[in-house]
Parts: structure tokens; sequence; C-alpha cells
């Protein structure tokens, strides 16, 4: 299972499924990232948290625990 983290910079990956539970899935797909959406990896930090990505053509910074939970597969 390969997962948003796992993304190089300047790749762009295509959303299979959202792990997690309640609140924590319901934020993520509130920042609009859905099922089958095109993820752009912009930016990592220095040391790896967070991450900035552009879906939906704006750009989102998210931590490392939340990307893990964003399965995806190469676009």
């Amino acid at each position: 299972m390969k997962t948003l983290r796992d993304v190089k910079v300047g790749e762009t990956a295509t959303v299979v499924k959202l792990h997690g539970e309640g609140a924590v899935k319901r934020r993520i797909m509130d920042m609009g990232i859905t099922k089958n959406v095109t993820v752009f990896v912009r930016k990592v930090a220095p040391l790896g948290d967070p991450i900035e990505v552009t879906v939906r053509n704006y750009e989102l910074s998210l931590r490392k625990a939340d990307a893990e939970m964003i399965e995806v597969k190469e676009a």
C-alpha cells in the first residue's frame, strides 16, 4: 500500500482510499481530499513534516500522520 507520504516531491498521485475514522477522516475530506482526486506534491519540510500539496487548484499543508492515512496510486 502506497500512501501520500511515500510520494516524492514533484510527483502526482491519485487518491484510492482514505483510512482513519470519524472526525479525522471527515477533516481530510473537508480539505478536498476525496477518492479519485489528483494530488501533486509541491514541497516537503526539511524534517518531513508538513507536506505541501496542490489539490483541486489550491495549496494545502498536511501533517505526516494525515498523509499516512491517504492511500494513493501513481497518476
